[in-house]
């Protein structure tokens, strides 16, 4: 006689809710991630070309024009003290332009919606590429300094009033720092390097130019790159004599032009924040 037995099942095991939890990032992360991001921003933005060809152009056009403008200038009398400020009005503009491509290469390569996924919250990519833009703006100020200096001392002119040369050469290098950001800014707000580069060479060198002829000197002086010249502590063969007797202080011309980079910044790390990094 055989004997037939019951089917058996398997009653599945019930898992506790708290199990397989979805992975999330602790408050503490990002703010960890910070040190990861400067350095690998700091990596991207000293081994580009780009970086090293406006490094390059930097030196060469300090020692270059420093050195005409002592040599060929005859109908005044120059100092070192003074000559040595000319080119730091384009290093600040080679500065924004270094700070545009910080954030409009990543757009151009691609590699923005890989540096987003690495890092989700975008404020360390944002805060990051503001401190490396600034680094470079600092470094950048500096090596115009140092060159145009020395283009003038190989020119064989003479030092002049040295009594304020310390606190212009800080305003000076505060000037290209600032314009790396407003650079980065700009770049973050277009996302096209070649549209911010473009308009702010054309903004800076022809349409604040011609603002500054036709607009009273009491709106005059409130445009960026007008204000942020005038960091460098000498007066324009343009300006009237209305504008001397009206001008900014250095700190006044500091928060002109800072103010400009804060909003330039803060509209910029928004539109991070709202638009597809595609």
């Amino acid at each position: 006689m055989t004997t037939t037995h019951a089917p058996t099942y398997r009653i599945p095991e019930i898992t506790s809710p708290t199990e397989h939890r979805p992975t999330t990032r602790a408050k503490g992360d990002d703010t960890r991630a910070l040190a990861a991001a400067l350095k690998s921003e700091w990596i991207k933005a000293s081994t580009v070309r780009a970086t090293r060809a406006i490094l390059l152009l930097t030196v060469a056009g300090g020692l270059l024009v420093s050195w005409a403008v002592a040599t060929l200038v005859t109908d005044e009398v120059l100092y070192l003290s003074e000559v040595g400020f000319y080119w730091t009005s384009v290093s600040s503009m080679l500065a924004a332009i270094g700070g545009v491509l910080l954030f409009g290469s990543e757009v151009q390569h691609g590699t923005l919606a890989a540096a987003v996924a690495a890092r989700p919250a975008r404020w360390v990519m944002a805060l990051a590429k503001t401190l490396t833009a600034a680094a470079l703006g600092l470094v950048l100020g500096v090596v115009g300094l140092a060159t145009g200096f020395g283009g003038a001392a190989l020119a064989g002119l003479g030092s002049g009033d040295t009594s304020a040369l310390a606190a212009t050469l800080g305003w000076a290098v505060l000037f290209t720092t600032l314009s790396a950001v407003l650079g980065l800014g700009i770049g973050m707000i277009f996302r096209h390097s070649t549209g911010a580069i473009g308009s702010l060479l054309v903004w800076g060198f022809v349409i604040e130019n011609l603002f500054t002829v036709f607009l009273p000197e009491q709106v005059a002086r409130l445009l960026p790159f007008y204000a942020g010249n005038h960091l460098l502590a000498y007066n324009s063969d343009f300006d009237s004599a209305k504008a001397i007797a009206i001008a900014l202080s250095r700190p006044e011309n500091a928060l002109v032009f800072g103010g400009y980079t804060a909003v330039a910044l803060a509209v910029g790390t928004a539109l991070l924040y709202r638009r597809d990094t595609d």
